[in-house]
């Protein structure tokens, strides 16, 4: 078991992965350090193994299916998670396992949009993005994370080997956050220097594609750990078309004693019904979503027993 592991998730990061990896083996000498290669083709698994890193390898494409292979392979007290394009300074990586190891805090994120984000980044629609998703969040979720789709991030053991890894693609930086605040762990954020990737370096982030399953990842796992809300929402909508639709045939009956409209009347009882049946599938859903977070509770418990059985082995 290692005491901090430095997770580096790579496609085609030739230009900057010795750096990353030199960088980081300079801010913390007694760290482990792993470059998971996601089929790279420019060489990156040679120069980062060159650098003193260990790699490994993880053949499904996409960002979520390196780090689902991470979490499982490998065991740590603080887990780094870092990008291999030098966009994140190594210099904040010791602040941010100390808070980890010592104040027991499970996730810390590596808050990029308090201080240089906006200025270094010159894609206009990824700033705008960053901003929405942070909004949408914190709103939806009540909370106040600085930086939701950070890819700079500590955890700790119970954070890593308790989260379950759904997401294949860039979205997984959200998943973490809300994975993170709907269980209620600890999480904090230190303010980092961000700086855009060097010339020569391309992102892999496309802002049209990614952001729209970021969207799409925001509403599946609000409707996942929210469901009243959710379902709220839905049959509210439901009742008040309904509603709109109804009230010109009530008023004509009441004048008339006439219903000229039978169909719309029929329509409106099932769009009303179904607006019954959301409201049900909230609560019951909503029961559901309370007796899983009381086995999380549990399954925590049996994480840390775990993990004090792989320190007492390592010290043996």
């Amino acid at each position: 078991m290692d005491d901090i592991a430095i997770l580096i998730p790579c496609y085609n990061e030739s230009k900057t992965i010795e750096k990353v990896v030199r960088d980081y083996k300079k801010a913390l000498p007694e760290a482990t350090i792993y470059v998971y290669d996601n089929n790279s083709v420019d060489g990156t698994d040679q120069i980062a193994r060159k650098a003193g890193a260990i790699v490994r390898y993880e053949y499904q494409q996409g960002k979520g299916n390196v780090i689902r292979r991470m979490f499982r392979d490998i065991d740590a007290r603080c887990y780094i998670m870092t990008d291999g394009d030098d966009t994140y300074p190594a210099d904040n990586a010791r602040e941010m396992a100390d808070r980890v190891l010592n104040k027991n805090v499970d996730m810390v994120v590596g808050d990029r949009l308090s201080s240089t984000y906006f200025n270094e980044n010159k894609r206009l629609f990824h700033n705008f993005g960053n901003n929405l998703v942070r909004k949408s969040i914190n709103y939806l979720f009540r909370s106040d994370i600085k930086d939701i789709m950070t890819g700079y991030r500590a955890f700790s053991y119970l954070f890593v080997k308790t989260f379950p890894v759904l997401s294949k693609g860039f979205e997984i930086e959200t998943e973490m956050s809300i994975h993170a605040v709907e269980k209620n762990m600890f999480v904090e954020s230190v303010v980092i220097n961000y700086r855009d990737r060097p010339e020569g370096s391309v992102s892999k982030l496309n802002t049209y594609s990614d952001g729209l399953k970021v969207l799409r990842t925001i509403i599946r796992l609000y409707r996942s750990y929210k469901p009243m809300g959710f379902f709220s929402f839905l049959g509210n909508v439901l009742a008040l078309l309904a509603a709109i639709f109804v009230i010109p045939v009530i008023i004509t009956y009441v004048k008339t004693g006439l219903v000229p409209h039978f169909p719309t009347l029929i329509v409106c009882g099932f769009v009303a019904l179904a607006a019954i049946h959301a409201y049900f599938a909230g609560i019951i859903l909503s029961t559901i979503s309370q007796k899983n977070r009381q086995d999380f509770e549990l399954e925590l418990q049996k994480t840390g027993f775990r993990m004090k059985q792989l320190e007492k082995e390592k010290n043996i």
